[in-house]
């Protein structure tokens, strides 16, 4: 009954974790990027009102776009996952170097997408968004990976030694 119930409470984690490492990424992603979309917003006064306009049309291709990208950052990381999942590896080092290495994988695949814009081209901030996602990951549900290995064994208590 208690490995059905740590089995059941990795349904709920791992997918909490991995929107919340997703969360993280963007953020990063989102804050080292805001200086070039103002410097765009900017550079025509036209498009600041046009904005609005513009994003109800182009939002669902945008996101179509960065979302074929993000699947090639997410299928390695989810490898990864199920990797710790499955050999119960619970180490801080394994989850970022997994999702650092994802990133790093899904900028290197994205290469005809990213060439024609400019804002996911530098490998730096994306492979540092992945280091942080894969430690967020790790402090919401990696560090308990593993269903079938408990986290605190319920050891017998030995009794104390009568020696005289």
């Amino acid at each position: 009954m208690d490995v059905l119930i740590r089995l059941f409470l990795r349904f709920i984690l791992v997918p909490l974790g991995a929107a919340a490492a997703l969360a993280a990424a963007a953020a990063v992603i989102i804050i080292a990027h805001r200086n070039a979309l103002v410097a765009v917003l900017d550079a025509d006064p036209q498009t600041q009102q046009d904005y609005l306009i513009a994003l109800l049309f182009g939002g669902p291709l945008l996101a179509a776009l960065l979302s074929i990208s993000a699947f090639y950052s997410v299928a390695p990381a989810a490898i990864g996952v199920l990797i710790s999942e499955a050999l119960a590896i619970r180490s801080w080092l394994f989850h970022a170097a997994n999702g650092g290495l994802s990133a790093w994988l899904g900028w290197v695949l994205t290469e005809d997408i990213r060439d024609d814009y400019r804002f996911l081209t530098e490998p730096r901030v994306l492979i540092a968004a992945g280091l942080l996602a894969g430690l967020v990951y790790w402090l919401v549900s990696g560090w308990t990976a593993g269903f079938w290995k408990p986290i605190r064994s319920a050891g017998r208590l030995t009794p104390p030694s009568q020696g005289r």
